[in-house]
């Protein structure tokens, strides 16, 4: 998302959901990276043969990569603050994993403002609720409570 908004106007938002990003997909081809890069081989996430005889009928993606996701994500479901520099990754206060994303599935995030503070001059600090859906799926494949740091051009 390219539209950028007040500061003002940002903060009105307080409490509402701000947007929701594109559909991802995550395939066998992105599972297989992310375990690369992470070192995490588990046979559920790499060996479809036998993640199909799990519970979950073959391979699943990593819950990290799921939760890495929102910081893709963001940029096509929440606009812009007029006058940021830079939006820093703050960290997160709440993390939890509801349902694997099975291979081969679409997710995207849902993005609710549920606070911002002014920590220093030209210093925002955003409180995000991220709830990510899986396509198809009643129940969602994490929620997370995210914690973005702006800092703003100084006026």
């Amino acid at each position: 998302m390219t539209a950028r908004i007040d500061l003002g106007r940002y903060i009105g938002l307080v409490g509402a959901e701000v947007g929701r990003s594109d559909w991802i997909l995550v395939d066998q081809a992105m599972i297989d990276a992310f375990a690369e890069i992470t070192l995490d081989y588990q046979f559920v996430h790499v060996d479809p043969v036998a993640a199909a005889s799990t519970p979950f009928g073959g391979t699943i993606a990593h819950g990290f990569l799921t939760l890495s996701l929102i910081s893709g994500m963001i940029y096509s479901a929440v606009p812009l603050i007029a006058g940021s520099r830079m939006g820093l990754n703050y960290g997160l206060n709440a993390v939890r994993f509801l349902k694997p994303v099975r291979s081969g599935k679409r997710v995207r995030g849902s993005f609710v403002l549920a606070k911002v503070i002014e920590r220093e001059p030209d210093q925002w600090q955003s409180t995000f609720s991220v709830t990510i859906e899986i396509e198809d799926e009643a129940k969602p494949a994490l929620v997370a409570e995210w914690v973005i740091l702006n800092i703003m051009d100084r006026g």
